[in-house]
């Protein structure tokens, strides 16, 4: 596993998952402290979000709603 630090990570971030890619596991740290691991995705990983249908308001697209509510008073 490797280590570095949040300016390093965004200053290199290609370098980084560039790693994660090839299945190495980053930790990163702020001011020496751990705050976040970068890890390989399981391969063939299936992302729930995806499978998410829109959310609809009966005869309506929830986006219309939002838009004409905004526009009343």
């Amino acid at each position: 596993m490797q280590t570095t630090t949040f300016s390093e990570l965004r200053n290199h971030a290609k370098k980084y998952f560039d790693e994660v890619e090839k299945g190495e596991t980053i930790q990163i740290l702020r001011h020496g402290k751990p705050v976040a691991m970068l890890i390989p995705v399981r391969s063939g990983a299936n992302f729930r979000w995806k499978r998410i249908k829109p959310l609809q308001i009966n005869g309506i697209s929830l986006s219309k709603a939002i838009l004409d509510e905004r526009r009343e008073p």
